[in-house]
């Protein structure tokens, strides 16, 4: 297999700076940055018309509108630029109607930053319009790749995880951590016992999907590529296509590579072909159990490829109208989606704020409606996820990156929009943010080889809350596929992001940025789902090393977390104690299996007031010895847990 470079590093690399969108009621925003408005333009714009307005079914109204608001804005006169450039007056087209009501509109020319937010200003002055926003351009969620393909520079990592079902596909005991490492991973092989994704359909709104011995791509003909503008897509006219297959978005060729018309800095050579929606959907679903490749975590589940990104990434308004057909919706044009999905997931993303009126927002309101969840990546920004977009939609699971280690993976957006985190990767050795990048701790799953247009397929790692997305998407194909043939009710987007967020496993580690409520465990949440309470039987134990303090625990009120200590034969004196931080913890201790959550079976308590705890054994038993520690009515924090024994 071919060698990677050493790095292709470009985290989040050129999202979209994104201008506020303007509502009826809004000023012009003050609060961007000199950066993010330097060398951006724009010239296509989405506006809403109120229901009711004549401009809402009427065409030639609402170029007659939107002239007027080129005409109160100072842009229909012929001017010149600073180095006298004749400019011309501008002229607007309408482009299409929207599958969510609103209308696209492009400009005969880039606006400038001011230049577009005086039409908009203009636009949103009147009563008509109920919202206007450029038609931002996403890019999918640059990830990090790893410093070699499978076999080169890769070291099995740590295997300590029990594991109830373990699969024969050649790399998963060896790359594939984030399935079964327990303290990163997300539990998704205890999972397998109950639920595997069987009749539910994934739709992966991405770069679409390339051909691969270790993917099912039976659905790709019936996916369809969203992308609109012919610059976008690479084909010759604009216009959309049937089937959700990646052409390629590479940017290292004329007329991507562009400074000036095409989507790269002047100097930047540009990137070759991502094929990021095939490594994505890998994850989601990769074919497993067949002796071949990684696994998928919802691996009988179907995944449905619409490419929404291609070169320079993709419009608000071809993703818009995607989530509408991909969750059931009917879009203008394009035949009605034979196989509607239950789950949509989006690592894709851009800056700025998502509001429920944004294209985005409304749209994934319409997808909820329809009862489909959607996830989407937060961003690798190392920023605050409420100022990404659709990570900050209402309603969107937003997933955050955590490392094999279980710390918040250095490029992860963070904040309260955040639901939880997944295994999305770390790049450095312990997750650390600098280093010589170590492969043992990415995420890997099927890719394609071809620097331009697809070429052999092959498989690969990525670090990024692209990764870390589709594990959650798995996990919520595996919720609804388990709870169907249990024969339950089928559990609502809001009830199934309830399940991921309750189900959570505490982090080992205290987090230096809010990431959710936890790290994603698959197993615990269809449990959840499926109303099963075993006490704990399902629940992976946090491996403590003798003699070594694990601080920075941290507990919710009422919640517990589980470790474990093998102690050999012979072995003296055991020791196991909580230390330090804040809140009340009570400890409870049993040899061979896991104390309930409430404490029941436990062979040894205790229970001082505050945090310092301890069970003492003499002469402990040759097991494996269960530690619970438990939260009263008040959360935890910072609080310290260590085993040790003498030899």
């Amino acid at each position: 297999m071919k060698s990677f470079p050493a790095l292709r590093i470009s985290v989040v690399a050129a999202l979209a700076l994104a201008m506020p969108a303007l509502h009826a009621t809004d000023a012009l925003p003050t609060k961007l940055s000199p950066a993010a408005q330097a060398n951006q333009s724009y010239d296509r714009f989405i506006i809403t018309y109120r229901d009711g307005s004549s401009e809402r079914s009427n065409t030639a109204a609402l170029l007659q509108n939107v002239k007027a608001a080129v005409g109160r804005a100072g842009l229909d006169r012929a001017a010149a630029t600073s180095n006298g450039t004749p400019i011309a007056p501008l002229s607007v087209s309408h482009q299409r109607k929207l599958a969510i009501g609103a209308d696209l509109i492009k400009t005969s020319r880039k606006l400038s930053q001011s230049e577009a937010n005086a039409l908009m200003r203009q636009l949103a002055a009147d009563p008509a319009v109920a919202h206007v926003q450029p038609d931002y351009r996403r890019q999918i969620v640059r990830d990090i790749a790893a410093p070699g393909s499978v076999n080169e520079q890769v070291k099995k990592p740590l295997d300590a995880a029990p594991k109830t079902v373990t699969p024969d596909d050649t790399y998963y005991a060896q790359y594939q951590w984030d399935y079964w490492n327990p303290i990163g991973g997300a539990n998704i092989n205890n999972a397998w016992d109950l639920a595997d994704g069987t009749g539910i359909t994934v739709a992966v709104l991405d770069t679409g999907i390339t051909t691969h011995s270790d993917l099912d791509t039976s659905l790709a003909d019936a996916g369809y590529d969203f992308i609109s503008d012919a610059f976008i897509s690479g084909r010759d006219t604009d216009g959309r296509v049937a089937g959700g297959w990646d052409t390629g978005d590479w940017t290292s060729t004329a007329p991507w590579n562009d400074p000036v018309d095409g989507c790269v800095n002047p100097g930047d050579p540009g990137a070759p072909s991502s094929w990021h929606g095939t490594h994505v959907s890998g994850t989601v679903a990769e074919l497993t159990n067949n002796a071949k490749g990684m696994a998928g975590v919802a691996y009988n589940a179907k995944v449905l490829p619409v490419r929404v990104l291609g070169h320079c990434g993709g419009y608000d308004s071809d993703i818009a109208d995607a989530i509408e057909w991909a969750s059931g919706g009917h879009v203008e044009g394009v035949p009605d989606s034979t196989h509607v999905a239950q789950v949509i997931n989006l690592s894709l993303g851009g800056q700025g704020i998502c509001s429920a009126t944004d294209a985005l927002g409304t749209a994934i309101a319409h997808a909820i409606q329809r009862g489909t969840t959607v996830v989407a990546s937060a961003g690798n920004s190392s920023a605050d996820t409420a100022q990404f977009s659709p990570a900050s939609c209402p309603g969107v699971i937003a997933v955050a990156s955590n490392g094999i280690t279980g710390k918040r993976a250095f490029y992860s957006n963070y904040g309260t929009t955040v639901a939880l985190s997944a295994p999305g990767g770390g790049v450095y050795p312990n997750d650390g943010t600098s280093g010589t990048p170590d492969a043992t701790g990415y995420v890997f799953s099927a890719i394609n080889d071809g620097q331009t247009v697809p070429g052999a397929e092959n498989y690969i790692g990525y670090d990024g809350t692209s990764q870390a997305s589709p594990h959650v998407a798995g996990a919520v194909a595996m919720i609804l596929g388990a709870t169907h043939a249990a024969g339950m009710e089928t559990p609502t987007p809001a009830q199934i992001k309830d399940f991921l967020v309750r189900s959570a496993r505490p982090f080992p580690v205290a987090q230096d940025h809010s990431i959710g409520a936890g790290i994603l465990d698959a197993s615990a949440a269809v449990n959840l789902a499926l109303g099963n309470d075993d006490g704990g039987g399902n629940e992976q134990a946090m491996p403590l090393a003798k003699g070594v303090i694990l601080s920075g625990q941290n507990g919710a009120p009422g919640s517990s977390a589980l470790y474990s200590i093998t102690v050999p034969a012979g072995a003296t004196t055991l020791n196991i104690r909580t230390i330090g931080g804040t809140g009340d913890v009570t400890l409870y201790v049993k040899a061979g299996s896991a104390p309930g959550i409430d404490g029941s079976g436990a062979d040894f308590t205790s229970a001082r007031p505050g945090n310092n705890d301890a069970v003492v054994l003499a002469t402990p038993q040759a097991a494996t010895y269960y530690i619970r520690v438990a939260a009263g009515a008040n959360p935890y924090a910072n609080v310290s847990v260590l085993a040790d024994y003498k030899p």
